[in-house]
């Protein structure tokens, strides 16, 4: 049985780790935003396999089968199959207990895909400890965005260790595209400026209606709606829980609660301070970014070209946050009491990387905190992201390498 999906595909790099699991037992479970491709995924997968079951759970009469009478739903649509998409799987309400019922009793893959990460962990997984792989898909990497626009561009940014002025000069006019209007699949095929826009702020006000108030039920959206409005306006400053306070009407209890509610719904990122000694480094603020810098101006309303914009150092940093999240890394900022900062501090196998965000560096040039910070924890290699230098120069410490801002994936692969 073949899933038939009329629209564009544009492969995504999560399909490298599905096929990993692909005939493993597990469950897979792919949680993400809402429009950010999960159901065209799924259809893509299903098309790929053969004797598969695709369910839809926005359909409620298959929903109430499942929830009411698992038996049945199994003889209809699990029966014969090899493989079980289910689409939705969010609108379960008791999805973890009725899926751990057909792992236990079927022999079937079973694929399911869900829009809020916090109801499959409270709804599903904890009923399903040891048979799930959970795998987030955010909205395009701006990797999976160049290959989708310029395939020659894609590959060239790929295989060459440096680029030449005039590339980087073509790729960064897809990268303002991007960096203004984010990596929603609805976006990046719409064609006009003004489709772009209609299709963010749709996708804006359809999160608060779905997600906020039909599947976590709460009310209180024109708060909530308050609280993005204020985060967005302060995008990558450290969080004032008071001033937000003010803002939102919410209290300090409530805004840690509403704040975890944006993070777990793939919305926002906190980036936590990176510290070794309490007495001189900032402990405890975080900073919150957003997923996707589209979603972000849609908040606000603006979509005024980058160049032109007073936040552009705002947005090229979340840019840089996002593509971080993106690729399953966590990013820290470090900020001592004295005002030395860095932008975000990336760790792998014991190893520390400090990197900074600078738009309009024209020259290579390391800052104090730069130095500060790599005298303190020995490293070897940091990264200075930029609007266009591309070159490495040997410092006290090791080696600075400046980088093009769109290049942040590219250098987050070489640490794996």
């Amino acid at each position: 049985m073949k899933i038939v999906d009329s629209g564009v595909y544009v492969p995504r790099e999560i399909e490298i780790k599905i096929k990993k699991y692909i005939r493993r037992k597990e469950i897979i479970a792919i949680i993400g935003p809402r429009q950010c491709g999960k159901t065209t995924l799924l259809k893509h997968i299903a098309n790929k396999l053969k004797k598969c079951s695709f369910v839809d759970f926005t359909d409620r009469k298959k929903l109430s089968l499942f929830d009411n009478d698992i038996d049945s739903f199994i003889e209809l649509y699990v029966k014969g199959y090899d493989f079980l998409f289910i689409d939705e799987f969010q609108y379960s309400k008791e999805g973890g207990k009725k899926l751990k019922y057909l792992y236990d009793n079927v022999q079937i893959k079973i694929f399911i895909s869900g829009s809020s990460s916090t109801e499959l962990s409270v709804q599903g997984i904890k009923y399903l400890v040891g048979r799930i792989f959970v795998l987030s898909l955010f909205p395009f990497s701006f990797s999976e965005f160049l290959s989708y626009k310029n395939k020659r561009l894609y590959s060239i940014c790929l295989k060459n260790e440096h680029l030449s002025e005039e590339i980087i000069n073509e790729i960064n006019k897809l990268y303002d595209e991007f960096t203004l209007y984010g990596g929603y699949p609805q976006v990046v095929l719409s064609h006009s400026k003004e489709d772009k826009q209609i299709v963010l702020k749709n996708i804006y006000n359809i999160y608060l209606l779905k997600e906020i108030k039909e599947i976590l039920g709460i009310k209180e959206d024109y708060k909530l709606a308050k609280l993005m409005h204020a985060l967005a306006l302060q995008m990558g400053g450290l969080v004032n829980y008071h001033e937000l306070g003010q803002i939102s009407n919410f209290n300090y209890a409530e805004l840690k609660i509403y704040i975890n509610i944006l993070n777990k719904t793939f919305v926002t990122y906190e980036s936590k301070p990176f510290h070794t000694n309490k007495r001189i480094e900032l402990s405890k603020n975080p900073k919150i970014f957003f997923i996707d810098n589209g979603f972000r101006n849609a908040i606000i309303d603006n979509f005024q070209e980058i160049e032109n914009r007073s936040d552009k150092g705002q947005l090229n940093e979340n840019f840089v946050s996002s593509e971080i999240v993106k690729n399953e890394k966590e990013a820290r900022y470090w900020r001592t009491k004295s005002k030395a900062e860095i932008d975000f501090i990336l760790e792998k196998a014991g190893k520390i990387i400090p990197l900074e965000v600078k738009s309009d560096l024209k020259e290579p040039k390391i800052s104090k905190s730069m130095y500060s910070f790599s005298e303190k924890y020995k490293t070897k290699k940091v990264f200075i992201l930029s609007k266009s230098l591309d070159k490495e120069i040997t410092a006290s410490f090791g080696k600075a390498c400046f980088k093009p801002l769109f290049s942040i994936s590219k250098i987050l692969r070489s640490l794996d």
